[in-house]
């Protein structure tokens, strides 16, 4: 990639990576033609998704310049794929009764990820949130009977049942919600930019909605 001289970019350049950028001087930025939330001092995030194209753009446009667009390519990855036949339909499809169920907390999540905060958190990096065994991977997915489910968007950290989740960076509660149909005890955290993260099928939620959270600050319990 080639990037104007005023550009510095550090994160992972991959499927499902994060990417970080700085302008050295005042600067708007674009990523796939989508405007990013630059800081006062020039910062800038943006990530690629589970099944991104091999090549992005990033458009940077120094104040009172012709923007300047680079084209990015990143590595594409291979998923673990698993097909299981034979599954009870009823366990792949949801009961009817449940449905709108589903569909009120997928508004909640929703709502919740739409915020587009100038919060800098993202900026500090991620520690982990608990210590354990890694039994879930980013990107798998099982195809059920023949229909997929959806990828796995997270990871999965084995840990004894009551042990405490911490916040792996500051920031600030958008979600939380005891019993969601899919996810169980879910807290959904703001980074600022549109970074978020969430923690899902815990035992107990100790985070409340709207409340300010440090680095190290217990969300839950497994």
């Amino acid at each position: 990639r080639q990037l104007p001289d005023n550009v510095k970019l550090e994160g992972t350049f991959s499927q499902g990576g994060m990417v970080i950028g700085k302008c050295v001087t005042k600067c708007q930025a674009a990523f796939d033609e989508k405007s990013l939330t630059v800081t006062p001092k020039g910062e800038f995030v943006f990530g690629f998704g589970r099944d991104a194209v091999a090549k992005h753009t990033l458009t940077i446009t120094e104040y009172g310049n012709t923007p300047k667009t680079s084209t990015l390519a990143i590595a594409q990855r291979t998923y673990d794929i698993q097909r299981v036949t034979g599954v009870p339909q009823n366990t792949v499809t949801p009961p009817p009764e449940v449905m709108d169920r589903i569909r009120r907390e997928q508004a909640l999540v929703n709502e919740a990820r739409a915020i587009n905060s100038e919060r800098t958190d993202f900026l500090t990096g991620f520690v982990w949130p608990i210590k354990g065994r890694i039994s879930g991977i980013y990107g798998s997915q099982r195809f059920y009977n023949g229909q997929p489910g959806n990828p796995h968007f997270g990871l999965d950290i084995s840990a004894p049942v009551g042990a405490e989740i911490h916040a792996p960076m500051s920031g600030k509660v958008r979600l939380a919600e005891s019993d969601l149909y899919f996810s169980g005890g879910t807290v959904i955290l703001d980074h600022g930019h549109g970074i978020f993260s969430s923690y899902i099928h815990m035992s107990k939620v100790i985070a409340k909605n709207g409340q300010e959270i440090k680095k190290g600050d217990v969300l839950g319990l497994v």
